[in-house]
């Protein structure tokens, strides 16, 4: 579509006149298009100050994991260290995870603390041939153990995501009351993913946290508001025009 103009006298701009509709219809979108470019540079301090957060949290040194609940929200995303022992023969397969191209599943064992409520933790990936624990056999950690990872909220569902199957150890999401049930304990709403330090024989291969987090609202911010402009000028291209075609 064409907006340009016949040739002929320029239309002084004090005798502009546009159309009542086009005008009611551009400042709505135009108020829309500049809500949306400033509600993404909200987003972008929320998410600045998220990652600066998140950063030091990570770079701190390991802190002992809370015993309440209540204390957990503070140290998410912290490195702890935890002392106790794995109950491997209740261990829990959150499937359908990659490595590497590769499909897996992510090893969930309930670990009792010296100090504190069981939790769960993501020991890392093992591929599809290895879900089997007596084919990683070496790699089940026996006796007291301390180890250090970091605490997470553990996967979460969407609307897309699949229900769990308690009964056949077959896990999408996280869901705390029913990992419960399923292991017989009571445990903490976190989970630890391991670090990565590695497991005799090899797996789980821990060290499995996605630690990135995108943080791209301003060049949505800067799309928003091109919008708006350039809604702005076809507003006046598209008056003029019109009003350069009653003309002659």
């Amino acid at each position: 579509m064409s907006f340009e103009e016949p040739q002929g006298a320029p239309i002084p701009w004090n005798q502009f006149r546009p159309t009542l509709g086009s005008t009611v219809a551009t400042v709505l979108v135009f108020a829309i298009l500049l809500s949306l470019g400033t509600w993404q540079l909200v987003r972008l301090d929320w998410k600045t100050d998220l990652i600066a957060e998140r950063t030091a949290r990570l770079e701190a040194p390991p802190i002992a994991l809370p015993t309440e609940d209540a204390e957990l929200d503070a140290v998410m995303w912290a490195p702890v260290t935890l002392t106790g022992q794995f109950l491997h023969d209740q261990e829990l397969l959150l499937a359908a995870r990659s490595q590497r191209g590769n499909v897996g599943s992510h090893v969930l064992t309930p670990f009792v603390r010296n100090e504190g409520p069981v939790v769960l933790v993501n020991r890392g990936w093992v591929p599809d041939d290895r879900r089997d624990p007596s084919a990683r056999a070496a790699g089940q950690l026996q006796g007291t153990v301390t180890i250090r990872g970091l605490v997470t909220p553990g996967a979460g569902r969407n609307a897309f995501t699949p229900d769990n199957d308690p009964a056949t150890n077959f896990w999408l999401s996280v869901d705390y009351p029913a990992m419960s049930a399923a292991v017989g304990r009571d445990l903490q709403p976190v989970v630890i993913n391991a670090d990565d330090t590695p497991n005799p024989g090899g797996f789980p291969l821990g060290g499995q946290t996605r630690l990135s987090i995108p943080n791209d609202h301003l060049q949505y911010a800067i799309t928003w508001y091109l919008l708006a402009l350039t809604l702005v000028v076809v507003y006046v291209a598209w008056n003029r025009k019109r009003m350069r075609e009653r003309q002659s």
